[in-house]
């Protein structure tokens, strides 16, 4: 396992593929880890440099008080692509990992090669609605809210699988403050004037049964920015790479030939 201490947290991260490679970073969702990542990895593209790491709060990476601000998170991925002195990498992020592509492609044009926005937009949620879940998990838990979000995140089909309890172990056992800090930065951010200003390669990608980040909705942040491409993978909810990494390997792997990086 590797970490690197990073605006005063160690940064849990993870290396796979060619160490010599075009570089990949993956930044995980809200309530996930960087084992979302697990069945897609190895349907890419050999060649390429894969790093992934835990969000603040999230996983094996440390926990600091919430609030979180969007910005302490953008500057945590973009301390972890400085330290490790990847070169014009394409990021890959879902969810919350995808306001934070966002955040960073706007803060850093010199840093980013292109940029996939997985299940999210550049706004999820009103401000309401994040304080009103909040307050559910401060009174009972994550566990309190575990059902409910594994009907938003999963499709019907794979919520009758074998497989559905790890992820809501998952989610139910991430730091309740590293949740509560997450949930804060969302709801605290606005991205569309500064992502409809992005002049890098976009790839947006959406599940047509997703109940946190509606294809629609992931679709009107992706029309913000001037020729970016947008694709729908059947059958899947808010986790499309885990639901079905084929096709979501297939997606990510045309983008990727499409710009040169394979």
């Amino acid at each position: 396992m590797r970490s690197l201490h990073v605006n005063g947290i160690d940064l849990h991260w993870r290396e796979d593929g060619d160490p010599e490679g075009r570089p990949v970073v993956f930044a995980n969702s809200l309530g996930t880890d960087l084992r979302l990542w697990d069945d897609l990895l190895p349907l890419l593209p050999k060649g390429l440099r894969l790093i992934r790491f835990d969000l603040r709060g999230h996983g094996l990476s440390g926990c600091s008080e919430a609030p979180y601000e969007m910005d302490t998170l953008v500057a945590d991925a973009e301390a972890l692509i400085d330290a490790l002195g990847l070169e014009s990498p394409v990021f890959v992020g879902l969810s919350i990992g995808g306001m934070i592509g966002q955040g960073l492609a706007a803060k850093r044009p010199d840093l980013l090669r292109a940029l996939v926005l997985s299940n999210t937009a550049a706004k999820m949620g009103e401000a309401a609605m994040w304080q009103t879940r909040m307050q559910a998990i401060r009174e009972g838990g994550l566990a309190a809210i575990g059902d409910a979000v594994m009907e938003r995140w999963f499709a019907p089909a794979f919520l009758q699988t074998d497989a559905l309890p790890a992820w809501r172990n998952m989610m139910c056992r991430t730091p309740q403050e590293g949740y509560l800090g997450c949930c804060a930065a969302i709801a605290g951010t606005d991205l569309a004037t500064s992502t409809a200003k992005l002049t890098l390669s976009v790839l947006g990608i959406a599940g047509a049964d997703d109940g946190a980040s509606p294809p629609e909705l992931v679709k009107g942040t992706v029309d913000l920015i001037d020729g970016a491409r947008f694709e729908v993978i059947d059958g899947t909810g808010h986790l499309p790479c885990a639901e079905k990494p084929e096709a979501y390997a297939e997606i990510l792997t045309r983008f990727l030939k499409e710009i040169g990086h394979v």
